[in-house]
């Protein structure tokens, strides 16, 4: 079983967002990595902090990941406009895979048409745009619908990072009963 996490950056992310789960993650002992469009060599978030990547998305498969992770800011605005970052999300969801976004993240989850029927949280600006993918909207810090777990902004991540290890964890067990 995969226990890789990818967190999606592209320019202008919200750096809580995009830092926070990385750290959160490599604490509790998670390989992550940060994925690139392959846009550009760095990103540098909306506070211009910089980062770069360790990958780029043509190099990074589901089947290879536990979880992706879709930060906010402008950054979702972008990372949708890259076929591949679609297609990613659409193959962690066909194949179960942990999905977070938070914040303006809900964006990429629309255009990857992995919404409709489930119920999401995001920062309320893109709530439309959850409702119009065929979401049921909630305003709360953080919820968890199947393999998805979203939430609205900064102020959340704990929750958010706590519910995506939780989920990381249940799907590792899950894998290694299916062993035995």
């Amino acid at each position: 079983m995969a226990t890789q996490v990818a967190v999606l950056v592209e320019q202008d992310y919200q750096d809580l967002e995009v830092w926070y789960p990385i750290l959160r993650f490599r604490e509790a002992g998670l390989k992550v990595v940060s994925v690139g469009t392959g846009s550009q060599a760095s990103y540098k978030g909306k506070a211009g902090y910089p980062i770069t990547p360790d990958t780029t998305i043509d190099k990074v498969k589901a089947a290879d990941l536990s979880a992706v992770i879709v930060p906010g800011g402008w950054a979702p605005d972008f990372l949708r406009r890259f076929p591949a970052m679609v297609q990613l999300v659409r193959d962690c969801d066909a194949q179960k895979k942990v999905i977070g976004a938070i914040c303006h993240g809900g964006w990429l989850l629309c255009s990857a048409g992995i919404l409709k029927g489930r119920t999401v949280t995001s920062f309320s600006a893109i709530k439309d745009d959850c409702v119009n993918a065929g979401a049921h909207w909630v305003d709360q810090e953080v919820v968890v619908d199947g393999n998805l777990v979203t939430s609205r902004k900064p102020d959340d991540l704990p929750a958010f990072c706590k519910e995506i290890l939780a989920k990381i964890s249940q799907t590792v067990r899950s894998s290694l009963d299916n062993l035995t």
